[in-house]
């Protein structure tokens, strides 16, 4: 980021702390004298980066968000949610803190504010000193493609080795499956928004003598990628939120649980309903095992959450595709 993004981001990170103490009760704060004369010079250093009033908060803030700037002329394919070129430097992440997300008018969602936002994440995913300090994951990230303002987000737990190759989520076998369950519910792949909890593939030892094998993310490596996930929610905004798998949900959720028992009562995070289903992965390992029965179990589960979902929604499901998968 240049000057210009320092600055706008210094001063609304600011604003967040504020409505921060706000929340808890302050009054006042207590500011040193050199605190004080930073905060008189902002207008000078505004005017003598220039900045434009395009990355200036507007319309009405939500409490727990602050302000990044938005960059303009950021790519709006479908499968392409953030620029390749790499970051001066990204915005940090405290501990215990969300990724700052701009809060601006409902008008100013667009889709071109979505694709800078997500830029905006993927670039901290890529430096995120949390997740590299862990020594327990792969150095590629894969991050998000789709539709940034998608109604559904899939999030599986975390890429394996296929997802890590083409740095893109549910590639191979897993996202076949993916393809043909959207294909029965009348979706194109580019209508939805595809995500993992995590952004790097989890090692296993070194990785060195890895291969193509793949495990589960550790409850560490999913507690420091989460934030990276609200950020997407809260850009995305999606009506449902489909988690592949029970890892991914009890990363997602902050809790332990089955299958079973997630999809007993309803979940949420941060507000969007969460429809639990089993893994793509799961269902893959039934079908190759040549176990037609506990495949066809498996397919039906996950094809009644997909109609919970198209319920949500109001989407026209036909009996026909009711009586799906039986």
């Amino acid at each position: 980021m240049g000057g210009k993004n320092s600055i706008a981001l210094g001063l609304f990170t600011l604003a967040e702390i504020l409505e921060r103490e706000k929340r808890r009760g302050a009054e006042t704060i207590a500011l040193l004298p050199e605190s004080v004369n930073r905060l008189r010079a902002i207008p000078g250093a505004f005017d003598q980066a220039g900045l434009p009033a395009a990355v200036k908060p507007t319309g009405e803030t939500r409490p727990g968000n602050s302000v990044v700037p938005v960059r303009p002329g950021v790519e709006s394919s479908p499968e392409r949610l953030m620029s390749i070129s790499e970051p001066d430097t990204a915005p940090a992440l405290p501990p215990g803190r969300r990724f700052p997300i701009p809060a601006v008018a409902e008008a100013d969602r667009t889709e071109a504010w979505a694709r800078a936002c997500l830029n905006t994440v993927f670039k901290a995913v890529k430096s995120c000193p949390d997740c590299r300090g862990l020594g327990t994951l792969h150095d590629t990230v894969v991050f998000a493609t789709g539709n940034p303002q998608a109604e559904i987000m899939f999030v599986g737990d975390a890429p394996g080795a296929e997802e890590e190759k083409a740095r893109r989520p549910f590639v191979g076998p897993a996202g076949q499956k993916l393809e043909q369950i959207l294909k029965a519910m009348g979706l194109p792949r580019e209508q939805v928004y595809l995500t993992n909890l995590l952004k790097f593939r989890p090692r296993k030892g070194d990785g060195r003598f890895q291969g193509a094998t793949d495990r589960p993310p550790q409850q560490d490596e999913m507690a420091v990628s989460l934030p990276y996930l609200r950020a997407e929610i809260e850009v995305v905004r999606p009506k449902v939120i489909v988690s592949l798998g029970r890892i991914a949900a009890e990363g997602m959720l902050e809790k332990g649980g089955s299958l079973a028992s997630f999809r007993e009562t309803e979940q949420r995070i941060d507000g969007t309903p969460v429809i639990v289903t089993c893994d793509l992965r799961y269902l893959l390992r039934q079908e190759s095992e040549g176990d037609a029965g506990k495949a066809k179990a498996a397919k039906r589960l996950l094809w009644e959450d997909m109609l919970q979902v198209m319920d949500r929604l109001g989407m026209p499901v036909t009996e026909k595709e009711r009586q799906y998968f039986l």
